[in-house]
C-alpha cells in the first residue's frame, strides 16, 4: 500500500476515475530551494494512453515527470505542493511508501542504464528484492518482460551474457523490460530515444504504441515529430507553466495558444 487512501479535495466521478483517469494533477508547484520550477499546473492524464510532455530545455517537463514517482526527493532542497492524485492517494504526501510507489509507477531514463550483470539478472534483480525466489517463476517473468519489450527473440539464446554487450537500442528495451517485470501500472519515459539511432528509435516508438494497451505512458520528448507520431495527448510546458494541454492532433494542427503555435512552428526552443 502506498498509504491510506485520502478523500479527494476535488470531485472525480467514480466512473471517470475507473475508466479514464490515471493521474489527476491539481495546483502542483515544485520548488528547488526558493526557485519555483513548476508553477500551479493542473491537468488529467488518461489511462492506457500516451501523454507527451514537450517544451524547450528547462521548461519543467522533466521536473514534473520525476515528481510523479518522487525521484525529485533525491535532489537536495526539492519539494512539491499541491496534488497528484493516483487511486485516491496524493502522491506528494510525506507518508508515501516510495518503494511501493516506484513499483507501480516505473521510470526509464534518457540514457540506457542496464546493470553490469547478465541480461537475465537485470530482469530478476528487482524481483528478488520483492521476494520472488522460484526459478520457474523468475524464468517466466523474464521471458514475459522481454517479450513485452520486443527483445526476447533477439536475446533468448544469450540471457546469461552481459547486458553491456547489447546495442544501445537493445539496452534501452532491456531497461523497459526490467521496469515491466515488477508489473507497474504507469510508465514514465524521460526522452527514452534521444541517445539512440533512427532505427532503434523507431523500435522504441513501435514498442510504446504496443505497450499503451496495457499501461499508461507519460513521455518527455524534445522531438515534436516523435510526440506527433506516438502520443494521444500533448502537454506544452514553458517557463514552468503548462501553457496548453489537448489532443495531440489539435496541438499540432490548431493550437489554442499563440505560444504553442510559435514553439510548434520552430520560432523558439
Amino acid at each position: 500500500m502506498l498509504l491510506t487512501k485520502m478523500k479527494p479535495e476535488f470531485e472525480i466521478s467514480e466512473a471517470h476515475e475507473r475508466k479514464e483517469t490515471a493521474l489527476d494533477v491539481k495546483q502542483l508547484n515544485i520548488y528547488y530551494g526558493n526557485h519555483r520550477a513548476v508553477k500551479d499546473i493542473s491537468f488529467t492524464i488518461e489511462k492506457n494512453a500516451v501523454t507527451a510532455l514537450i517544451g524547450p530545455s528547462g521548461c519543467g517537463k522533466s521536473t514534473f515527470l520525476r515528481s510523479i514517482n518522487r525521484m525529485n526527493d533525491l535532489i537536495p532542497g526539492a519539494r512539491s505542493e499541491g496534488i497528484i492524485l493516483y487511486e485516491d492517494v496524493n502522491l506528494i504526501e510525506d507518508n508515501i511508501n516510495v518503494v511501493a510507489l516506484r513499483k507501480e509507477i516505473g521510470m526509464v531514463f534518457q540514457r540506457p542504464n542496464p546493470f553490469a550483470k547478465s541480461i537475465y539478472n537485470n530482469i530478476t534483480h528487482a524481483l528478488k528484492f520483492y521476494g520472488i525466489r522460484s526459478k520457474k517463476k523468475l524464468d517466466q517473468i523474464v521471458e514475459e518482460s522481454l517479450r513485452k519489450a520486443a527483445l526476447w527473440e533477439e536475446v533468448k539464446d544469450r540471457l546469461h551474457d552481459s547486458a553491456l554487450s547489447l546495442s544501445g537500442g537493445q539496452q534501452q528495451r532491456l531497461c523497459i523490460a526490467r521496469t515491466l517485470a515488477v508489473n507497474p501500472k504507469i510508465l514514465l519515459l524521460d526522452e527514452p530515444a534521444s541517445a539512440l539511432d533512427p532505427i532503434s528509435t523507431a523500435k522504441i516508438e513501435e514498442l510504446i504504441m504496443e505497450l499503451k494497451k496495457e499501461y499508461t505512458i507519460i513521455i518527455v520528448t524534445h522531438s515534436m515529430q516523435q510526440a506527433s507520431r506516438i502520443s494521444d495527448k500533448t502537454a506544452f510546458f514553458l517557463s514552468g507553466e503548462l501553457v496548453e494541454f489537448d489532443q495531440t492532433d489539435k496541438i499540432f494542427t490548431n493550437p489554442s495558444n499563440q505560444k504553442t503555435e510559435e514553439y510548434i512552428s520552430g520560432r523558439f526552443g
